[in-house]
C-alpha cells in the first residue's frame, strides 16, 4: 500500500523520511517516551534511521501506517495505526502516538488522531481501533478519551518494553461509536 498523506486544520501528516532523523533522534531524547512507550532508551540517531526504513516497510506491506505530524513544516510528534490484524469479522489496528515535549498542550494529537482514526475506519475499514497505555500514562489516557474511546479495564503485565512487562489500560473505539468523551474510573 503507498503511503497517505492526510491534512487537518493545522497539521500535515506523511510518513516520516531521512530528512526526519535528526528530529526524531531529538525528540526522542526526552525520558518521558522510553518511560510510556516502546521508544528505546538510549536513542540514538541509527535508531530513527532504522525507524523510518521500518515505516516505509510497513507502508508498503500494508501492515502499518506510520505518519510523522508537521505543524509549521516541523516535526511535532509521530502516530500511527499498529499491529493491523484480520479477522473473520473484520480488521482492528492499535492507535499509537508520541508528542515531541515542546509541542504537548496545543492540541496537535487530537487533531492528528480525528484524522487517522476517520481514515482507518473509512479507507481501511477497520471494525474496531484500541488503544492500550502504561498503566500511569494519564496524558496519553486524557487523549484517548477526548476522542471517544471507551475505556475497557486493566490488563495485568500485557505490555512489553525494554523495561520488561507493565500493567496496561486499555480502550476500544467502534466505526459507530458516539464520539463524545465518557467518564473513564482512571481519570
Amino acid at each position: 500500500m503507498e503511503s497517505v498523506v492526510l491534512t487537518t486544520e493545522r497539521l500535515v501528516l506523511h510518513a516520516p523520511t531521512d530528512a526526519d532523523v535528526d528530529a526524531i533522534t531529538d525528540a526522542c531524547q526526552d525520558p518521558e517516551l522510553p518511560r510510556w512507550t516502546t521508544v528505546p532508551s538510549p536513542y540514538s540517531r541509527e535508531d530513527a534511521e532504522g525507524f523510518v526504513r521500518l515505516v516505509t516497510e510497513h507502508w508498503n506491506a500494508g501492515t502499518e501506517a506510520v505518519w510523522g505530524v508537521y505543524a509549521d513544516g516541523g516535526l511535532v510528534g509521530m502516530i500511527g495505526l499498529h499491529n493491523r490484524t484480520d479477522h473473520f469479522t473484520g480488521a482492528t489496528a492499535e492507535l499509537g502516538y508520541w508528542v515531541e515535549a515542546s509541542a504537548r498542550g496545543k492540541g496537535y494529537l487530537v487533531e492528528a488522531a480525528h484524522a487517522v482514526i476517520d481514515w482507518g475506519f473509512t479507507d481501511l475499514g477497520l471494525a474496531r481501533i484500541r488503544w492500550q497505555a502504561v498503566v500511569g500514562n494519564v496524558p496519553s489516557a486524557r487523549a484517548a478519551r477526548a476522542l471517544g474511546f471507551r475505556y475497557e479495564g486493566l490488563q495485568r503485565q500485557a505490555l512489553t518494553s525494554q523495561r520488561g512487562r507493565d500493567d496496561g489500560w486499555i480502550a476500544g473505539l467502534l466505526p459507530d461509536d458516539d464520539r463524545t468523551p465518557v467518564d473513564w474510573p482512571v481519570l
